[in-house]
């Protein structure tokens, strides 16, 4: 048996604390759980900063956590402590930081939108599989709503199509329109509209209306779940679309007292119940799902699966899959050449693989190069001209799944150093990165001006070839013997920065 894995979750509404342990067959034993209030998302969303009050609130429960897993064996540097959104857009969070690693061991790190969705990605993939959910051959939609955001997954065919962090939070929108002195009525409506405007956006990626599969995550959907609900097995339920609309629909007139008083839920929770369940619903309505699946599951059970994933070969793979998937669906968005990107990967996955020991950056760092090998070309849509800077520009602002804001980074200056005579050693950006960064860029950009050299005229000659270290040269032969005057012409133009970096002639046979 593993040894016990604990996460403290820093969220807008509380700090949760978990502690289990992975079996052998990757199932989570709960051995320890903890939550407690905390109105950190009502301070930065009326004020920007996090009040001297709530910061006193917040180290004395995280002191308390400490206590509370030392019974475990378990010190503040082995306990993962992540926060979310609320933290993340406070204007103070930095002294904040640094103020809980001083007085309680913790050190916190953000999470962003995107990597919100990887942990819940993986948290939802263990607690359905092995389970009657037809998770991978229909169209089906992620969602889970939370105090600062709702982020969303959309999937076809078991592929990741569109993952967004959505500025759609309870609590943010309780704080908003109570300034306003709203109703339930005109929340309902501006919701409404919010969702109705972001609903364009994501048909450009799966139409929502061919959703025929909706899996909600989050505590106020999963009380909907008792109540109304039927369990699947331990824990899965569902819940038919129209009991959930009568759900939202009865509770409507409850005050948070009387919520709290008839669900036996903590007040936060019952503050954010209504407009919870009618993001929910509103988004529910726009598919052809007729049930909803609720998972019992959370952003810390996603974060203790992750730090196992690399000792589970299968589920790295399949992570893997998805990012590449997610890439292949934002070219697809902006009408991008796919058989020239797929030729282009797939060459550079070899490259890589034939220098693996010279690079030895590990597998992630392939996973980003063939992110950017899909996507180096993506600005031509644009403007062809010029497009290693478009192509710069809709990477770094786009919504890949699985990468970080670093991870995203990298591979929009991968594409942007793709082709011409700018070389990053000359980009003040580049000097600025960390050196790990800056030596990753390098390396794999030599690798993908090699693949997109060999691809020049876009029409696939090199599918089948061999490729192999002698000496001081990478030898590539070409199997079918095409015409390759076009591709020598280009490696003349494109491979001095590989030949600097690795210290090979690149030779085409």
């Amino acid at each position: 048996m593993a040894a016990p894995e604990s996460v403290i979750e820093i969220g807008s509404t509380g700090v949760r604390l978990l502690v289990a342990e992975v079996t052998p067959d990757r199932k989570q034993n709960v051995l320890d759980r903890s939550d407690m209030p905390l109105a950190l998302g009502k301070d930065v969303f009326t004020s920007g900063v996090i009040s001297q009050e709530t910061q006193n609130q917040l180290i004395t429960i995280l002191t308390r956590y400490r206590e509370q897993l030392a019974g475990w064996g378990i010190n503040s540097f082995e306990t993962t402590c992540i926060a979310t959104s609320a933290f993340r857009d406070a204007k103070n969070r930095d002294p904040i930081m640094d103020r809980i690693l001083v007085q309680t061991g913790f050190r916190v790190h953000i999470v962003d939108g995107i990597e919100e969705n990887k942990l819940m990605y993986i948290a939802v993939s263990e607690a359905i599989k092995d389970q009657p959910v037809d998770f991978k051959n229909e169209n089906t939609v992620i969602l889970v709503v939370g105090g600062s955001s709702t982020e969303i997954m959309m999937m076809t065919d078991g592929k990741m199509a569109g993952v967004h962090s959505l500025r759609l939070g309870t609590v943010r929108i309780d704080q908003q329109m109570r300034n306003q002195a709203s109703s339930y009525a005109d929340i309902q409506r501006y919701l409404e509209e919010s969702i109705s405007n972001t609903k364009g956006s994501l048909d450009s990626e799966l139409d929502l209306s061919d959703v025929k599969q909706f899996i909600a995550v989050g505590a106020d959907v999963s009380l909907a779940a008792l109540l109304v609900g039927r369990p699947i097995s331990t824990f899965l339920w569902e819940i038919s679309k129209q009991n959930l609309a009568d759900f939202a629909r009865d509770i409507q007139d409850y005050s948070a007292d009387e919520c709290v008083a008839r669900f036996k839920i903590p007040y936060s929770e019952a503050e954010a119940l209504h407009v919870s369940l009618l993001i929910y619903n509103l988004f529910l309505n726009f598919t052809k799902a007729e049930r909803i699946i609720v998972p019992e599951t959370n952003i810390r059970n996603g974060v203790i699966f992750s730090k196992n994933s690399t000792q589970n070969e299968e589920l790295q793979m399949e992570f893997d899959m998805q990012i590449i998937a997610s890439a292949k669906n934002l070219l697809r968005k902006y009408h991008g050449d796919e058989n020239h990107a797929e030729c282009v990967r797939m060459i550079s996955a070899k490259i890589y693989d034939t220098l693996q020991k010279e690079i030895a950056l590990g597998e992630h760092a392939k996973t980003l190069l063939e992110t950017a090998a899909i996507l180096h070309d993506i600005g031509s849509f644009i403007r062809y001209d010029n497009h290693n800077l478009h192509s710069n520009y809709i990477i770094r602002n786009s919504e890949i799944f699985g990468l970080s804001k670093n991870d995203n980074k990298i591979v929009s200056e991968i594409a942007k150093y793709h082709k011409g005579s700018l070389v990053p050693q000359d980009d003040e950006t580049y000097q600025m990165m960390p050196r790990p960064d800056r030596m990753t860029i390098l390396k794999l950009t030599a690798i993908l001006r090699i693949a997109d050299a060999l691809d020049r005229g876009h029409i696939q000659k090199f599918t089948d070839f061999t490729m192999q270290l002698q000496q001081n040269s990478l030898i590539i032969s070409a199997k079918n013997n095409p015409n390759t005057v076009l591709e020598r012409i280009a490696l003349s133009e494109k491979a001095g920065m590989f030949e600097s970096v690795f210290g090979y002639k690149v030779i085409l046979l």
